[in-house]
């Protein structure tokens, strides 16, 4: 089981009831145990600001599926919420729910679908903030600092 830190956030619709439907979605997950969310916190959209302000967090969780399959099942998770595939959306745009994996236990990731750790993960208060709530300590893969100090 890897311990793995999602950000997750969104600004469109009940905001709170799409992050709470992902949650719970993860909590069903046969791979995937010990749920937890952060504080959630409202934040202005990054790039683009003709949108609604972003209701933004941290789950984390320890999870016996591999990177590729989580991160299916976020996008998955998603386009349930009514997220539009990439290539019918704008970049940065207005999203129903976002859910990105910013860490998973101490592997450094770079495939055609997937880096981590998430590459803006330390120019990005509304995740640092959240995920020093829950993990603070985490020391960030080919960084070496801690999420606190990022």
């Amino acid at each position: 089981m890897q311990t793995v830190w999602i950000g997750v956030g969104s600004n469109l619709g009940d905001r709170r009831a799409h992050i709470a439907a992902a949650v719970a979605a993860l909590r069903n997950d046969p791979l995937i145990r010990d749920v937890r969310v952060s504080t959630l916190i409202e934040t202005d959209p990054v790039g683009p600001q003709d949108q609604g302000r972003f209701l933004n967090g941290v789950i984390g969780v320890r999870t016996a599926a591999d990177p590729a399959s989580l991160l299916d099942l976020l996008q998955r998770l998603e386009r349930e919420a009514g997220r539009a595939l990439i290539g019918e959306r704008r970049h940065w745009g207005p999203r129903e729910l976002d859910l990105d994996i910013l860490l998973f236990g101490d592997r450094v990731i770079q495939t055609e679908r997937l880096t981590v750790p998430h590459p803006e993960l330390t120019d990005r208060r509304f995740v640092l903030e959240p995920l020093s709530e829950m993990a603070g300590n985490v020391v960030v893969p080919g960084i070496g600092a801690t999420v606190t100090a990022s």
